[in-house]
């Protein structure tokens, strides 16, 4: 099969999402001006260079309460300042619950019943129990074609790994089993791994 996106699939859901997997989940921690804190998953999110290490998410939909966008993003555009927290498959059902379109003024930290903990280098809130969170300084917010589309870039400032996560120095996927979004409803997690050498 073939489709032009612009005319339609023509199947019961869009394949979209299902073509482009795994995708690692950014569990976005953020700050209002107010002082309220917000937490949401996107896995529209990855690493995007080295040297300063830099992230990027993209925010894909609006609430009514924040006009051209989502809480995470109108935060950023506030504050400069927000945290990636990892998703282990331990904190699934965590997770889902923050992915809620709840109103602005609900902290899905206290929702999803997760402990918090402040970051070093920026004022914002963490999700305690991550196998890892990377604290960000925004860079730049894009605005993408679409209504509703922004992409954010952060440059890290600070990293939090937990220590029961690490194995002769390394930071050990197998201790915790990172989640990763595929297209639908459904979600993978990491627990085969292996290795490849590059050619030199």
């Amino acid at each position: 099969m073939f489709y032009e996106p612009k005319n339609g699939h023509g199947l019961p859901h869009n394949p979209f999402n299902a073509i482009v997997t795994p995708r690692p989940i950014g569990w976005i921690g953020t700050r209002g001006n107010d002082g309220a804190d917000n937490l949401a998953p996107y896995s529209f999110f990855n690493a995007v260079a080295y040297e300063p290490p830099q992230v990027m998410f993209s925010s894909t939909s609006a609430k009514p309460d924040r006009g051209d966008t989502k809480d995470s993003v109108g935060n950023i555009r506030q504050t400069g300042v927000f945290s990636v927290n990892v998703v282990s498959f331990a904190l699934r059902d965590a997770m889902n619950q923050t992915a809620g379109g709840w109103g602005k003024d609900t902290d899905e930290f206290d929702l999803a019943g997760l402990e918090k903990a402040d970051c070093t280098t920026i004022d914002c809130p963490r999700v305690a129990a991550s196998p890892a969170t990377l604290e960000c300084k925004a860079t730049q917010i894009v605005r993408l074609s679409g209504a509703t589309n922004y992409a954010v870039f952060g440059e890290v400032t600070g990293i939090h790994m937990r220590d029961d996560c690490m194995t002769d120095g390394m930071f050990d996927l197998r201790k915790f089993n990172p989640l990763a979004r595929l297209g639908y409803q459904d979600y993978t997690s990491v627990t085969d791994i292996f290795s490849i050498q590059r050619p030199t």
